[in-house]
Parts: C-alpha cells; structure tokens; sequence
C-alpha cells in the first residue's frame, strides 16, 4: 500500500489539442514519471459529465502512488528532471495556469 498520493490536476493547452495532450501524458509523461524512484504507479482520470467541474477548472487527474520515506523529496526529484531535460513537456499542455499538485499522506 502507498505511503501517499500525488494528485495533479491538468488540462490540454486548447480544446483542439486534446488527443495530442493524452497521447503526450499518458505514453510519454507517465512513465518518465515513474521512473521516479518512489512513485509506483500512476493512473489518469478526467471529469464526469455526471459532476462537471466548474468553469476554468482543469478536467483531468492523474493520481500518482507514493512509497518513500522522505515525500519531502518527491517534488525536488521531480524538479531536478525538468531541468535537466530528462523530462519532455509538451505545450499541448496548458501551463497558465499551472498543473496543480497536492500531495496527501496515508492516514
């Protein structure tokens, strides 16, 4: 069982770029992701009609597992790859405003 969760909410930079949005995400962000030590598993998610987000809200998930010791080093790792290139980023996603990331620890 996880020790945490990372929960990062995002969306494609226009509603035109979609599909290369997911193709990105799902076959080239996730598994540079996981190959994070201590991120095990990662999966996507995007919002139900049933419950829509409101407006301006981003529509889709990810829900990253977490079994390290030290979370407090989970973004610094993640920090480190986007510098140094070894993480690709695709402008099909939209960074104004920025993913947002919350880290909740098992209870």
């Amino acid at each position: 069982m996880p020790k945490a969760i990372m929960f990062v909410q995002s969306r494609p930079s226009t509603p035109d770029r979609e599909d290369e949005y997911n193709d990105w995400y799902t076959n080239t962000h996730l598994p540079e992701v996981l190959d994070i030590p201590g991120i095990t598993a990662a999966r996507r998610f995007k919002a139900s009609d049933v419950a829509p987000p409101p407006d301006g809200a981003h529509e889709y998930c990810a829900v990253y597992e977490l079994d390290v010791d030290d979370l407090a080093a989970v973004m610094p790792a993640l920090a480190e790859r986007f510098a140094d290139g070894s993480m690709h980023m695709s402008d099909a996603m939209e960074m104004d405003p920025t993913p947002s990331f919350v880290i909740y620890e098992l209870i």
